[in-house]
């Protein structure tokens, strides 16, 4: 009879965790995944931070209502009560943790898993470097005083090192310095300080990569006694087999994509179509995180031992295969309330592009919203094409160049598990099947993101024919508009057309003389 033993399951039982970032995307699969799988495991400390007139208490109870958790719910109840709010804010002095709590926390944890962090890419510095720079400074001062801790987890991206094209699995030197641009950001006036953004991040394409490369650094000049493990993951997108088939909960990235295609409004994209589209599905990343922490304890590397969390050396998919699979998958199960038939593609060239924004968004949405204003209805699509724009130009640079992510040591961590464990923590993206995954992707992305109900897809794709035909029906008007200002232009191409007329109308009543004959 085969072994059911797990390694690491067996290893987090009785230990305690301190989550931040818990709330988040990645937060909630990973605390889902520690219930569901590590059973026994002793307390998961969540780090929350009360949020729009909502305590701790509260945002763990919206947590725990999230689909994600069914089956913890029905399954192990009781594990639930296993989850513990820690009132406290990364941007704040010493985590704005009470007294009380910081000692529950020294005295009882045993593994941090810190994944706190601002992921807007057009942050304004000063928010960027408290979160993803401060925060992990003050984490890293109190895990000092834990006791018991045996493994320092740290979610940074893979992006932090985009000014290189090859990017090993070790820390690369950057020019600034991080205490330097903590005091920086503290004493300068905000106006001027974003003015002045450009010139200190330059080399890397926003305040995200940058302050995540800032924070990397820190940890190597001030973690050199602490047990700390890197995982870099690259475009992390919506789960693969783990909680919940497609599941994802955010705009960002291609989902932001895939939504504002799939309701007709993104109709262009500045995009290298034949470029590696580095995506990996949040349970991959879930999963690393979790065996990295049980061989860093375990092991107690010499040094910050560092992880690659992605896909593109391993089974690439390029951006012209999510171009072609959206659109087919996005027609199979449209989307509910489309405001235009789903079309448009990838443009390699940025003046093309940008005329096609003009013609096929900016211009439409200008003109329908105007029709809203005279008959009386809140006009919503500039407003929809502002956003739409502004989240575009942040994914730009990602869609229009390429890296080439080693990810020797991942693949060593995989063979270094149990045979089990390689099943339950799977994290082998070799064995994604694109195809399949892009298909629950956007069907994650209609129910969980967009809130539509399975129930809903006969309406959809009714409406979608509706689409279909005004989307014809505007195009045709479009070229017989085009075609009679071309005539009406110009007399010679205006004989022409008039002459080849007057020959086919011949011909047709020749045709119907010779046909009364017979």
């Amino acid at each position: 009879m085969a072994s059911t033993s797990s390694p690491i399951s067996d290893f987090f039982r009785g230990r305690h965790v301190l989550i931040t970032g818990g709330t988040g995307f990645m937060g909630k699969v990973l605390v889902e995944k520690l219930l569901h799988s590590c059973p026994n495991i002793g307390c998961i400390y969540l780090l929350i931070r009360p949020k729009q007139g909502h305590d701790v208490k509260s945002r763990l109870d919206q947590l725990l209502n999230a689909a994600i958790f069914d089956w913890v719910r029905k399954n192990q109840p009781e594990s639930l009560k296993k989850l513990v709010p820690i009132n406290g804010d990364v941007t704040k002095h010493e985590l704005g943790i009470s007294p009380l709590d910081q000692n529950t926390l020294i005295n009882n944890v045993s593994i941090v898993f810190h994944s706190a962090a601002t992921v807007k890419f057009d942050e304004a510095l000063k928010l960027s470097v408290a979160m993803n720079l401060l925060g992990t400074k003050r984490l890293v001062e109190l895990s000092y005083s834990m006791t018991k801790l045996e493994a320092f987890v740290h979610v940074s991206t893979a992006y932090c090192n985009c000014n290189r094209q090859d990017v090993e699995e070790h820390l690369y030197p950057i020019p600034a310095d991080p205490e330097k641009i903590i005091q920086c950001v503290d004493c300068l006036d905000e106006n001027l300080l974003e003015s002045i953004t450009p010139k200190i991040i330059k080399g890397w394409p926003n305040t995200y990569t940058f302050t995540k490369a800032l924070a990397e650094k820190m940890l190597l000049q001030l973690g050199d006694k602490l047990p700390i493990v890197i995982v870099r993951p690259s475009i992390v997108t919506a789960s693969w087999r783990e909680p919940i088939l497609g599941w994802v909960d955010n705009l960002n990235g291609p989902t932001g994509l895939l939504a504002g295609a799939g309701k007709g409004v993104l109709r262009t994209l500045l995009c290298h179509k034949d470029l590696i589209a580095d995506l990996v599905p949040v349970d991959i990343c879930i999963n690393l995180l979790i065996s990295a922490a049980w061989y860093t304890a375990i092991n107690r590397p010499k040094g910050i031992d560092i992880y690659h969390c992605t896909s593109g050396t391993t089974n690439p998919i390029y951006w012209k295969d999510i171009e072609r699979l959206g659109h087919e998958f996005i027609l199979e199960n449209p989307f509910s309330d489309i405001l235009w038939y789903p079309g448009g593609s990838f443009k390699s060239n940025r003046v093309f592009n940008y005329l096609c924004v003009a013609a096929f968004q900016m211009a439409p949405a200008y003109i329908i919203d105007g029709l809203a204003k005279i008959t009386g209805r809140q006009p919503r699509l500039i407003r929809i094409h502002k956003r739409l724009q502004k989240a575009v130009s942040c994914l730009e640079f990602f869609t229009t160049h390429e890296w080439n992510f080693k990810n020797t040591n991942v693949q060593r961590l995989f063979t270094e598990l149990d045979p089990n464990d390689q099943k339950t923590f799977y994290f082998d993206v070799s064995q994604l099947e694109w195809r399949s995954y892009i298909e629950s992707y956007i069907w994650g992305t209609r129910q969980f993101v967009l809130k539509d109900h399975p129930s809903t897809v006969p309406n959809a794709k009714l409406r979608l024919r509706r689409m279909y035909y005004l989307h014809r029906t505007s195009q045709m008007v479009f070229i017989v508009l085009a075609i009679r200002y071309i005539l009406l232009g110009n007399k010679s191409i205006r004989r022409f057309w008039y002459s080849a007329l007057c020959f086919l109308i011949k011909c047709i009543n020749n045709a119907t003389s010779s046909l009364r004959l017979l």
